[in-house]
This record gives C-alpha cells, structure tokens and sequence, in this order.
C-alpha cells in the first residue's frame, strides 16, 4: 500500500485527494468525480506539464502528485483555452508575485511595529515558561502514571480501536496503526468522563451557583498545586462551594472535572500513562493545548482548548527514538474532540493567535505558525518580546533540558527539529481547502466563550466535509448476518412453532448475544443451559438453523457432557466485535417484525421479515457529511446507532452507491432507518436512481413525497416498480427534510439495498 495526496486542478479549482495506490485507477477516477461532478467515463487526466495523460496503465505511485483533470466534452473549450494559456499564466504569475509581496511588506511592518512595543530581552517570557518546564515533569511519576491507567477501560478502547480499522477493511493493522488508533479512543474516552465545569452545582442541594470571588487555598487543596479557589454562591439555599483549580494532574485523575487547564493537564497524563510522550503548550499562558507526535506515516497532535499554549506529545519513549524515520505532529482537541485540524482557532472560533509554545522534557518550541495561515496578523499581535529575543529564550530553555542528554540522543533530536521546522514551513505555504468546515467553540458556556473571543461566526456549525472521500463499504458481514436469519425463520415455520414461541426463542438467544458482548473481546463465551423449555428445545432442535449465524459471528459452538451448549471464538475476535452489534440490532427488528405479522407462515418470508439479497460491499460518496461520527459509510453498517449526517442536506443533498465490481443489478427494494434523534432532519422528499454507464446518466427507479417516521430506528420498506432496469450505481436525490426551517442537516440511520436473486 502507497498512501499519497494528488492536488487534481479542474476549472480553476484545486481538490487534494488522498489515495491509496492499491485501490486501482477506477477507484480514483470515481474518488475524482465525488469532487468535480465530472464522470468517471468523461474523465482526462494529465500531467500538470500537460505533456502525460493519465491511464489504466499508468503507474500511480511514480506520477507527479500535481494533476489536471478535464472533461472529455469540454476538452474542445479545453484546447481554445490553451491559446491563451501564456497570457492567462504570466498574469497569474504577477498577481502571484504581487500577493507575495503584500504578505512580505506586512511582516516588514509588524517586525518593525514589535521593536517598538515589545521588550528585547525576552524575561517576561521567560517568566510565563518556566513554571510549565517543571509542569511537564509531573508526568514522568509512575506512581500518576499508574494511577491514571488504572481509571481507563483499556480492554475496551483496544477493542473499539480495532473495530474502527476494521471498519476500514484494515483486520491486520501494524503496531503504529493500533497505537493511533488506541489514541484516539482515548481521546474520545476523555471527551465522555472527564467534565467541563461553568459553575460548579452546589456541595450542599446540588442546585446552581453564581460566582462569589475568590477564595484561599487550603492547605489539603495547596497540597496538589492549587493556587486560587473560585466560589460560588447556590440561588436556593445561599450555600459557599468552593472550585479549587488544581494544577496537579493526579488530583485531577480523581475530581476528573475543570476547565480547557484542567483538560489539557490530565490528559497529557493519560497520554503519559500509555507510553505517548508529551508536550504541554501556552499561549501567552492564558491558555493550554497538547500537541503528539507518532512516528511513521501516522502522525497526531493532541491540543487542549484555552487561550492557545502549544503542546505536544510523541509517541515513542526517548530510548525508541533512534529508531524513528521521520516525525510528524497532528491536532488533537480533547475539550472539543476534533482531531488533526489545526486551522480550528483561527477559522473555526476566529481566534486571535499570537504565541503557540511547545513545552516538553527535551525542550521548548514555537509552533504557532502551525495554527495560523494568517503569520502577518500573528505577528501584530506578538508584542511580548521581539522574535530575536524570544529564539534565544527558547533555545537556552531548551539547551537546559538537554544538557544530561547523549550526543546520539541530542543528533536525533535536532533531527527531529529540523524535519518540524521544515513541515510547518511546507504547510503554512499550502492552501487552506475550503471543502473543510471547522465549528466555532463548543465547551463552556456562550456567555463564557463570547467573553474569550471564541464563538466563532456560527454557534451552529461543526467539523463536516463537503468534498467527501470516496469511501469502501466494509458491510459483507451485515449481508451475511441478514441471509442468516432465513434458515432461522424457516425453520421456525417448518416446525409449526407460533408466532409467540419463536419470539421467545428469538429473546432467548438476544440475551446470548448480549452475554457474549458484555465479555471480553478476546476470550468471548457464553453457554445456554436446559433450564427452561426454550433452552431446551433450542438445543435439541434449532443448533442446525443457528450454524450459519455463528458463522457469520466468527463462532462456534459445542455441546458439553452436562447438555450445556457451549459457545466461543472461531476466529478473529475483531470480526466477532464488528458483528455482534448488528446482530443485537437485527434480531431487535426480526422480533419487531414477527410481532407485528398478521400471518406468520411461509408467506411472510419476504421483506420486511427476511432480508436476502442485500447488496454490499461496494464504494459510497456522498454530497457532505459530519466528521468523524457521521461519514457516509455509517448509513450502509447495519448498527442502529451510527448515521450519516449531511450538515447543509435540509433542502438538497445527495449520496451514490456504487456496486463492487460494477456488477450489474436490479434493484426491487430499498429501506431506510431513521436515526437516533432529532426528527426534524428525517427525509421527506427523495428520488432513488440507477446508472449503468458510470454515473454519466440516471434513470429514476422510485420517487417518494412527504414521508414521515413516526419514531426513532424506524425501518421504512419500499418496493421499486422500475423492473428490469440493470444498474452498476444507486443515487438518493433527498430534496427535502421534515422541517428544514428548524434544522439544515439531514441524517439517516441506514440505508440497505436489495437486488432480485439469481
């Protein structure tokens, strides 16, 4: 596999796609048309040179990652253009140079404007770092270490970091993979357990509380390096509750509350406690970030909310890094839960940046320029010291933490600040994609968030794509788990059980299910005993029809001497965990749709009872969609609590099918899932259509009007008249939302597909 980034120029527009090599040329060219609405069949790549076309045989990893794509019917305009093509390049070549030189004379005039404002001898500060220098010593102690790892369900963050490779299709991921995926899940972990504080509610009725000054730490509070107490005075019964603002990382692994310090602090922690090394940031030292570092191709930042301090953390205890190849930082937000989108504070809240520090064990650094495309105004607001007094505390800062450090150790090190120095210089100088849409600040109070200059221009918006990637459905199980259940079924009508009987034997095994999920995802097993006449029937009778949903859940199942049935892994326990939760789902509606059958007989064996023929595995692209929770993929994986979300769908948006292999099938049924809130953005309007010539052409298979979902996780099925019709892509046209003068989102619990069986 060869991850790379192309940066495709169409009608002066350049889209960066990221792709991995292995996935082929079609699979580019239908990622290609998710962006430019070009189609597949009407696509001409070439070089950005324009001396190489781009083709089936054309050797993707070695090709310049500049690229330019055309319509074939518009190639004709494409050539007039070209006449004109030395003018239109020496005019772009001068607005180029004059933009530049804008930028120049602006950073000329606020160096000149800091000679005068800010002191040159760099003490101040000085003063504001080093306090942070013996911070980041804390989480050296194993006995925090120790403590914080014992507060975090580890078995289960490895088993929902593995779960969200796999549901990339990635079963076997390597060590720097699962480590960034395990990181993440802390992230989100920390994001649910630890809590922001406004007012604290009231030690005595829990009711709520107005500010009452400041108060003196006590000697207990003094103890984990409280230094100021907030209190707070309760609107019912007048009682003082006291809001210790504890610097202490350990403390705050037990009160687990606070704000973007509070935040930024212990998590560094719980990245310690786990072998990620760290850095701790300050801006100005109003506020606080964390920023890591993994090695290999994977790289993440962990950035904490405030004012914006920087810090950052690597991955890889200092005696591995010799080891390392090459580093990189990525973003992450543990007060917000946004990751690797570092341009969040100064387009997303409209924040006014000025000083982003880096504070680590090995040193001090300047990364502000990471969080900005704006350095001239940056530079304005940087008035503390001049930039030649600031290098110089940074590096004596720095040259101090490293003074034990061996010449190996430091070699790699001014290594590593170099390939840094080098990557935010290569970035800052990219373009800022508008395709991305980064939310103003969501923790804290509005009040509070509108007095810190961090709202950002709509309270509304959050982190949402409207260039989605073309993404690979990983769903083969969800198909084959629904295939299951008709042996199931059948069976149940064969034996003449009532509708009833097969209910309960139905709950019986749910409960199973449940078992087998609630226990270790490594060693999962459960066991039905003959104690009920369910259980027993269940053994003697219905193993058989069950053999191929054990199957389809990487299980087994054996019958002991005592007449248990025994039940336990038969395979990868990451296919178990990918499964289980679409079982759990699926039998909730089997029984569902049981209870509500008018005749449960062999004629009931169709939808919306039995679900054959699902069609899977294929590449989903969609017109937006919510990040991370609300891809588009989430629609087609058969758990009832993902979605996918379109933030701009309430009056128009759109998501395309496209079948694996460009199979041709016919599509006689579809269904749809509301999701698990918010009705007001179920669809209303929609139009399903089919293509067979690569999405050049569309032929409308079902049109539905004002539909409504009358409860959550309600499944909706509909037949498709349009027979006959052969498709290699689906579309859904949704026009309209139940009300789209509450909301401009669209959501949708699943989408599952159904073609006529062979």
């Amino acid at each position: 596999m060869v991850a790379r980034r192309f940066i495709v120029n169409h009608n002066d527009s350049d889209f960066p796609v990221d792709y991995d090599t292995d996935d082929g040329y079609e699979v580019f060219k239908f990622q290609l048309f998710s962006l430019t609405n070009v189609p597949p069949d009407e696509q001409k790549i070439i070089g950005w040179d324009g001396d190489r076309a781009v083709s089936d045989d054309s050797d993707l990893i070695t090709i310049s990652e500049k690229l330019r794509l055309v319509s074939i019917s518009e190639e004709e305009e494409e050539e007039e253009k070209s006449e004109n093509s030395f003018e239109a390049c020496s005019s772009a070549i001068a607005q180029s140079d004059e933009e530049l030189a804008r930028m120049l004379q602006a950073e000329e005039d606020a160096l000149m404007f800091q000679q005068f404002v800010a002191s040159d001898n760099g003490n101040e500060m000085k003063n504001r770092i080093m306090p942070y220098v013996a911070q980041v010593l804390m989480y050296e102690d194993p006995k925090r270490r120790e403590e914080a790892r014992k507060t975090v369900p580890v078995l289960e963050l490895e088993e929902k970091a593995l779960v969200s490779l796999a549901k990339e299709g990635n079963f076997k991921p390597s060590r720097t993979e699962q480590d960034h995926a395990f990181l993440l899940q802390l992230l989100f972990w920390f994001k649910q357990s630890f809590r922001w504080v406004n007012a604290p509610s009231c030690d005595s009725c829990g009711n709520q509380t107005i500010s009452h000054g400041m108060g003196t730490p006590l000697q207990s509070e003094h103890h984990f390096g409280c230094s100021r107490v907030e209190l707070y005075r309760c609107l019912s019964c007048s009682t003082i509750t006291r809001f210790p603002r504890y610097n202490d990382p350990l403390k705050l692994v037990e009160t687990r509350k606070g704000r973007c310090g509070e935040w930024a602090n212990c998590f560094t922690l719980y990245c310690r406690a786990f072998g990620y090394e760290s850095r701790l940031c300050g801006k100005g030292i109003l506020m606080r970030l964390v920023e890591p570092e993994i090695q290999g191709k994977l790289y993440l930042c962990l950035l904490s909310n405030a004012s914006i301090p920087g810090s950052g953390f690597y991955r890889s205890r200092l005696d591995r890094m010799l080891l390392t190849v090459f580093w990189k930082w990525m973003h992450l937000d543990p007060c917000e839960g946004i990751f690797d989108n570092p341009l969040l504070y100064e387009k997303g809240w409209d924040k006014k940046l000025n000083y982003i520090i880096a504070i680590a064990k090995d040193g001090v650094y300047d990364v502000t320029k990471r969080y900005t495309r704006k350095w001239h105004e940056v530079l304005s607001q940087r008035n503390i010291t001049t930039e030649g007094a600031l290098s110089a505390v940074l590096a004596n800062i720095t040259n101090d933490c490293r003074k034990d450090f061996t010449s190996q150790v430091l070699s790699t090190l001014e290594e590593r600040d170099k390939n840094e120095t080098e990557e935010i210089e290569r970035d800052y100088q990219s373009k800022d994609y508008a395709s991305t849409s980064l939310p103003g600040r969501q923790s804290g109070d509005k009040e509070w968030r509108i007095s810190r200059s961090e709202f950002g221009s709509d309270d509304n918006r959050s982190l949402s794509s409207s260039s989605c990637p073309v993404r690979m459905c990983i769903d083969g199980h969800v198909t084959r788990i629904y295939n299951a259940f008709y042996p199931i079924l059948h069976s149940f009508i064969l034996n003449s059980l009532s509708k009833s009987r097969a209910v309960e034997i139905l709950k019986m095994f749910r409960s199973i299910v449940v078992e087998l999920r609630d226990s270790p995802f490594r060693i999962r097993k459960a066991s039905i005993k003959r104690d009920s006449s369910s259980a027993k029937f269940f053994v003697d009778q219905m193993l058989p029809p069950f053999s191929e949903l054990f199957e389809a859940l990487s299980l087994k199942c054996e019958l002991g001497m005592d007449g248990r049935v025994e039940i336990f892994l038969a395979g990868d326990p990451v296919k178990t965990s990918l499964a289980l939760p679409v079982v759990f789902d699926g039998l909730g509606d089997v029984i569902h749709n049981c209870n509500i059958c008018d005749n449960f007989s062999k004629d009931s064996l169709s939808l919306p009872l039995v679900k054959l023929n699902r069609i899977c595995s294929g590449l989903v692209l969609a017109s937006g969609e919510e990040l991370p929770f609300g891809i588009a993929t989430s629609a087609f994986d058969g758990i009832q609590n993902s979605k996918w979300e379109e933030p701009n769908g309430a009056k128009g948006c759109w998501i395309i099918y496209k079948v694996l292999d460009n199979k041709m099938q016919e599509l006689v049924a579809y269904e749809l899932m509301s999701a698990n809130d918010a009705p007001e953005r179920d669809p209303m309007d929609w139009v399903v259509e089919g293509s067979n010539d690569g999405g050049r052409s569309w032929h409308v298979l079902d049109e539905q009007s004002s539909q409504r979902f009358e409860t959550r996780f309600q499944r909706k099925t509909f037949k498709v008249n349009s027979a006959g019709f052969l498709s290699t892509a689906f579309r859904f046209r949704f026009l309209k939302v139940l009300n789209d003068e509450e909301t401009s989102r669209l959501q949708l619990g699943s989408i599952d597909l159904y073609a006529r069986g062979s």
